[in-house]
């Protein structure tokens, strides 16, 4: 992953029919030569039962791994050209959440760094006067979904059509920009989301390292998960919304944000937008 997918670009991946990913292929062939062997062969139906059962858990074990690509592209760091202008992109999940994005913006601002919010569409219409000062103050909102539902990797083609497009209108209609970029809750998914960001002209960004910040209340275990081998075209995955609590009942973020924008600054990197960031 990496690499490879790092350009997975939301250029790519919404022009044309869509590009049926290896691994989808490779399991078209392994269910075809399973029945044929099942049927033809004799004894060898335990075998074929048995390709298509492990077939069938990798699928799922890839579906269930944020930062796989077997299962279509996936953006987990900004491409080559955002490593030579040293930009990275701060992404905050879950939001807008009244009591914390509003004081998340105050800091960015004070740092004058930018960020990309994938908002639930359900709390943009709950909160359309945050959202649209998110855009005013310089910063993306992207698709996180309608409502963030818990069992969005069980979806179906027609769950998720409704989920993410119901989402688009909702942000276009709110802020007046239609998001080109998409993140699943929790980052899990199965084969039948791809097809549905191509057709939506959406590309999958997951991130290249985050700091478990809807569980994890120490603000310091936080930004070391964050920090760790910390480079340009990093991809850092945050939480205004279901933020875990410090100690003191703080939102965690707001404590973690301050170090990672002066480590930012002290190692010469730009936090940008993620349509910023993905510019070849």
């Amino acid at each position: 992953m990496g690499e490879s997918c790092a350009m997975s670009s939301a250029s790519a991946a919404t022009s044309g029919p869509w590009p049926l990913p290896p691994a989808i292929r490779a399991s078209a062939v392994v269910h075809m030569a399973a029945i044929g062997a099942g049927a033809l062969v004799p004894g060898a139906m335990p075998w074929a039962i048995g390709a298509v059962v492990l077939n069938h858990a990798l699928i799922t074990g890839a579906g269930l791994t944020p930062r796989s690509s077997l299962l279509g592209p996936n953006v987990t760091r900004l491409p080559d050209a955002a490593g030579a202008r040293r930009e990275v992109a701060i992404t905050i999940d879950d939001g807008p959440e009244p009591e914390v994005t509003p004081r998340v913006l105050d800091l960015l601002d004070a740092h004058g760094q930018r960020a990309t919010f994938f908002c639930i569409a359900e709390r943009v219409l709950a909160h359309p006067a945050l959202a649209r000062e998110i855009v005013a103050r310089g910063h993306s909102i992207q698709n996180h979904t309608a409502r963030h539902r818990h069992n969005f990797s069980f979806l179906g083609p027609r769950g998720f059509a409704s989920e993410i497009a119901r989402a688009q209108d909702i942000l276009a209609e709110t802020i007046g920009q239609r998001p080109t970029c998409f993140r699943a809750p929790a980052g899990l998914r199965n084969p039948f989301l791809e097809p549905v960001l191509h057709r939506l002209g959406l590309s999958l960004v997951s991130w290249t390292r985050r700091g478990f910040d809807t569980r994890e209340g120490n603000p310091a275990k936080v930004m070391a998960r964050l920090a760790r081998n910390l480079q340009a075209r990093d991809i850092l995955l945050l939480h205004d919304g279901n933020a875990a609590r410090t100690p003191e009942g703080n939102p965690v973020l707001l404590e973690v944000l301050p170090l990672l924008l002066e480590r930012l600054r002290a190692d010469g990197l730009s936090a940008v937008t993620l349509p910023e960031g993905l510019k070849p």
